[in-house]
């Protein structure tokens, strides 16, 4: 059996244990593995590396992909998708194992359904929005650096007496600043989910000042939208999959909250860095879990399917099951972190 991989969309910590883990798999049962370069556009134009288990034995604690990435979108021109058909077929391959998000498996799924090329999918976003699956690799390690950029931020706060805004990454749900906010005890938490009321926040900051709390911490995702507002985007740039640029809510609101409450106020945008670094020890354990499972699918032919998180167990889920909707945070998340929102 010949099966390729590839990685695409945004990089996130844990994507070389899915690699390691289904190379190692595959080779176990007698397969051999290429890694198609820079997602989508590797497939595209057949640009390959071999992979082998000595080759990847090491690359477990290494953070982003050894096999590059891109948001290349076959499905923009009919035309390149048969590049990607053609591709397969010139490879020799038995099967495809994409690793990405939403819009990488999607791709994956449309052309399991459109074309019959027998693809697996493996879900991947440090954003955790992918249904189907209760958590994927990425997430953890995003928090432990929210987390830790926004302990170094609080002695800051703390020392001259401001409030710091932190925008983190989240276009449609709210998981990592839901997440990040109640870890770092934030005084407020701005979910793309909910509409923001910022006279609430600034009231709840200028009460906690009065009682003697000298700094504050406000957590928003990229995607948070103001009572009545729309998105703010960055530069108005659209990618290949339709999705806008945001970011510059932090911004925004932060010289909103000074303006409204006289309370010194900065913002700090973590962007990429949420994206970098070496996997946690539960991203290394769940990519390594992911990709094996992967490769069993891949061995027993069992093609149209991704692998998922279910309690503590890896299960196989129809592929077009996973990409039907995008997972939001659900309301019971805020309801619990608003019991020190009060």
């Amino acid at each position: 059996m010949r099966v390729a991989c590839l990685t695409g969309g945004g990089d996130c910590p844990g994507l070389n244990a899915v690699i390691r883990g289904l190379v190692r798999t595959v080779h176990n049962a007698g397969g051999e593995t290429i890694g198609l370069l820079e997602g989508w556009r590797g497939a595209i134009e057949g640009n390959f590396i071999e992979l082998d288990p000595m080759q990847t034995d090491e690359i477990l604690p290494k953070g982003g992909t050894i096999l590059g990435s891109s948001r290349t979108n076959p499905y923009k021109d009919a035309t390149v998708v048969a590049k990607v058909v053609q591709s397969f077929k010139d490879l020799k391959l038995d099967c495809l194992v994409a690793i990405g998000g939403d819009d990488t498996l999607g791709v994956a799924s449309k052309l399991y359904s459109d074309h019959q090329l027998p693809t697996i999918g493996c879900p991947k976003t440090i954003d955790n929005d992918l249904s189907s699956t209760d958590f994927t690799f990425g997430f953890d390690t995003c928090l432990n650096t929210v987390q830790d950029a926004v302990d170094k931020l609080r002695t800051t706060a703390e020392s001259h007496r401001r409030v710091i805004v932190v925008e983190v990454m989240g276009r449609h749900a709210g998981w990592i600043t839901c997440f990040s906010g109640i870890a770092c005890a934030a005084d407020a938490i701005m979910v793309p989910e909910e509409e923001v009321d910022l006279d609430v926040v600034c009231e709840r900051l200028k009460q906690r000042r009065a009682a003697g709390k000298t700094y504050g911490i406000v957590m928003v995702s990229e995607g948070a939208k103001l009572k009545g507002d729309e998105l703010t985007t960055k530069d108005g740039d659209i990618d290949e999959f339709g999705h806008v640029s945001l970011g510059g809510v932090g911004t925004r609101i932060a010289k909103l909250i000074e303006d409204k409450t006289g309370i010194e106020t900065r913002d700090v945008t973590l962007g990429h860095l949420q994206r970098g670094g070496s996997p946690s020890a539960y991203d290394r354990v769940l990519g390594t879990r992911l990709g094996i499972h992967a490769g069993q699918l891949a061995t027993k032919g069992d093609f149209g399917k991704m692998v998922a998180l279910r309690g503590l167990h890896i299960v196989a889920v129809p592929l077009a099951d996973a990409v039907h909707e995008m997972r939001t945070l659900p309301p019971s998340f805020m309801d619990e972190a608003r019991e020190f929102l009060k």
